[in-house]
């Protein structure tokens, strides 16, 4: 058994997603690990984790209104506002979604679907540099 680990550093461009399933392929062949478990974690409150579809951009697009609905920025219910009207929104995103992703390894390559991508989900609207951590364990 082997386990290697990196940091991938994610440049967003504001809210939305953020797709970086092609590092991770790169890293993860580069390993040379061919069976194992993948794990990511982004270190962070205000973004998160998905596994998402690649194909269609409309599908990013209904997502971010879906959560606009969920938690809008401003709404009068968050007291947290420390850093902006879009803060507490950005955290309750965060808790809607996931922070932490097991992807399993096969063939050198992570198991997604077709039309499966790795993406960094931003919940706040400016830009930000953003950390996820992985771990790569297997043979």
């Amino acid at each position: 058994m082997r386990q290697q680990s990196t940091t991938f550093e994610i440049s967003t461009r504001g809210r939305g997603l953020h797709e970086f399933t092609r590092e991770v392929e790169a890293w993860v062949r580069a390993s040379g690990i061919s069976t194992g478990l993948l794990s990511l974690h982004v270190r962070h409150t205000s973004a998160s984790l998905l596994v998402q579809e690649n194909a269609d951009p409309t599908v990013a697009a209904d997502l971010e209104r879906f959560l606009a609905r969920l938690a809008p920025d401003g709404d009068p219910i968050f007291r947290h506002d420390d850093e902006g009207p879009d803060d507490m929104p950005a955290h309750a995103r965060a808790a809607l979604t996931a922070t932490g992703l097991s992807i399993p390894v096969a063939e050198g390559r992570p198991a997604l679907g077709t039309w499966q991508g790795i993406y960094l989900y931003e919940h706040r609207r400016a830009p930000h540099g953003r950390r996820v951590a992985a771990h790569l364990i297997g043979e």
